[in-house]
């Protein structure tokens, strides 16, 4: 549910949901590396061909070939924090199937109403008759592709095929109507493939979306894929191991995974656990043609010559998860620092202290020796029985995420029960899994939104969302586009209108706080919020959508507190009276 409409729901009216957990954010990108390497040494130079195949790399960024880790981009000037390095529209992009009806096929956008039906497929939607216009070079050939499909369909549930069949089919349509020696073509084809390492399962479904792909161009045989350029089955599977590993999430502003999309330039930057940079769609034009735009933000302050690194996978995972992630999907293992530090205990496999020092001790696990406390060096008692809940969390975890669209009623209790299983074993809240769980439960909360508005539920689900930011502020830098997200969440909960305010003193010791200190700390935690949104979401972009969008709650904020001051104000004014009257 949009936060700007849950006070709209609080007083009877309609909104339609779009809120989802950050946590399902999950940097699906690319990798030509097998290894991350940091290298400073500017005497390395880009390759002869980079500027040939690479036309839109910008003027602070170079490509080098580093011999351990590939092609890379390194800074050739100074990157503060929060700047934009590139800025670019994908090569191509499909929006998931669940979201076709809901945001606009040309531009991404998912404006309240009035989109606009394609009358002849009658299953990509648009903002309006210039987004139409726009698409439909792609979408002439892509119509009749879907009409067909859907004909051969054996169920309604299978009458539209996935977003990775329809932007490989958008790849092949540009790759033909540009020509495929066009810079366009050479910079999909320099992608990187890794046919020939793949994991069995990955095997196996790159070819069924190999045959999928076959069946929705119209072909009757892999064989007839010639006019695209393809002319051995080897020339497929590199096409679907370059799609699939080179493939990034393409997200709305507020980081929920909207869709699929491929760009080669963005694709060169190299992995790290501990990126300096990162990849996200903020909104930040105003004109429809240049959206989706995706841009590379740097996370911290990047020196001359340093490389410029994003991450692959979800940084908030234990090591052993990030590395079974990356070697089944990239092929390689991560030698960045965050993977081979041990000697600090890692917040994303901690439990506290069982003396209560406040320090933290390693979570059980296969790959820890010695459990005790870093800083009073209390051996923890009968880890088996933490290690026992951290299995019961993972696979309530797993479970409660399969099933949170078909049956949230089961997952939310699931995320109910076990999260203080978890808390009682004594994991901090950046552990994994209790991190995890936390950010569903908010999510499942928020959900339950359109049958509950009771104060208890929302007061549940703010306190919820701040368990859940304080575990993220505890593992990402600050201006993490998916901390930043967080903190925005809990400020707007906190803004959502009370439906029985508590007016006495000792509610507004506990937290949440009602009344006027609840918009107080709404106000604050916004401010904070759009702090670390010009970071995440970029300086020169005002913080995309989301900024614009929490700037404009501020002002209503401001509002409404002075409405708070001046109602006190007139009170105290009008008792004054009262009572000068009554003494007379």
């Amino acid at each position: 549910m949009s936060f700007a409409n849950l006070k709209s729901k609080r007083q009877g009216k309609s909104s339609r949901s779009y809120v989802t957990s950050t946590d399902s954010f999950r940097e699906s990108h690319s990798t030509t590396i097998s290894e991350a390497v940091h290298s400073s040494d500017p005497k390395q130079s880009n390759p002869d061909n980079a500027s040939i195949v690479y036309q839109d790399i910008p003027n602070n960024v170079e490509m080098r070939v580093l011999s351990v880790a590939g092609r890379g981009l390194f800074a050739k000037n100074s990157i503060k924090a929060g700047s934009v390095i590139i800025s670019l529209r994908p090569h191509s992009f499909a929006l998931a199937s669940q979201y076709l009806d809901s945001h606009c096929s040309a531009c991404a956008a998912a404006p309240n109403s009035g989109l606009l039906r394609c009358t002849g497929c009658r299953t990509v939607w648009y903002c309006n008759a210039t987004c139409q216009k726009n698409d439909w070079l792609l979408h002439r050939l892509e119509c009749s592709a879907l009409v067909n499909w859907a004909k051969s369909a054996p169920s309604k549930s299978l009458s539209v095929p996935s977003d990775a069949v329809r932007c490989l089919g958008r790849i092949l349509w540009q790759k033909e109507r540009k020509g495929f020696d066009s810079s366009w073509s050479k910079e999909i084809d320099a992608l990187q493939s890794h046919r020939h390492s793949l994991q069995p399962r990955v095997v196996e479904n790159n070819t069924h979306l190999a045959h999928s792909l076959v069946r929705y161009l119209g072909l009757s045989s892999p064989g007839e894929l010639s006019k695209f350029d393809i002319s051995s089955a080897g020339d497929l599977t590199d096409l679907i191991s370059r799609f699939v590993t080179n493939t990034f999430a393409l997200t709305s502003p507020s980081l929920t995974p909207v869709g699929v999309s491929v760009s080669p330039l963005v694709a060169l930057f190299n992995h790290s656990c501990d990126p300096d940079a990162v990849i996200v769609f903020p909104r930040s034009s105003q004109n429809s043609a240049e959206e989706p735009r995706m841009q590379v933000i740097a996370l911290r302050d990047i020196s001359p010559y340093e490389e410029i690194l994003t991450s692959y996978v979800d940084t908030t995972l234990p090591r052993s998860l990030r590395q079974a992630a990356l070697q089944e999907t990239y092929d390689f293992i991560c030698q960045c620092k965050l993977c081979h530090d041990d000697k600090k205990v890692d917040p994303r496999e901690s439990i506290w202290c069982p003396k209560s020092c406040g320090g933290m001790c390693s979570a059980p696990s296969d790959e820890s020796k010695i459990f005790q406390c870093a800083k009073c060096h209390t051996v923890v008692p009968a880890p088996e029985s933490i290690a026992d809940a951290l299995r019961i969390g993972q696979e309530a975890l797993e479970k409660a995420s399969s099933i949170q669209v078909t049956n949230y009623v089961k997952a939310l209790q699931l995320t109910t029960n076990i999260i203080p299983i978890l808390v009682s074993a004594g994991l901090t809240p950046s552990c994994h899994p209790l991190l995890a769980l936390t950010g569903l439960h908010k999510t499942l909360l928020l959900s339950s939104f359109s049958e509950d508005m009771s104060q208890e539920l929302l007061d549940e689900t703010i306190r919820t969302a701040a368990k859940h930011y304080a575990g993220l502020s505890t593992l990402l830098l600050d201006g993490h586009p998916v901390r930043a997200v967080a903190l925005a969440e809990l400020g707007k909960l906190l803004a959502v209108d009370e439906p029985s305010p508590a007016t006495s003193l000792a509610a507004n010791v506990a937290f949440p706080p009602t009344g006027p200190p609840r918009l107080k700390a709404a106000y604050e935690t916004l401010v904070r919020a759009r702090n670390e949104v010009m970071i995440g979401f970029g300086r020169d972009n005002d913080g995309g959508e989301l900024g614009r969008n929490i700037r404009e709650t501020l002002v209503s904020l401001e509002k409404e507190l002075g409405v708070w001051t001046q109602g006190i104000h007139n009170t105290l004014q009008n008792l004054s009276k009262s009572m000068k009257m009554n003494n007379n």
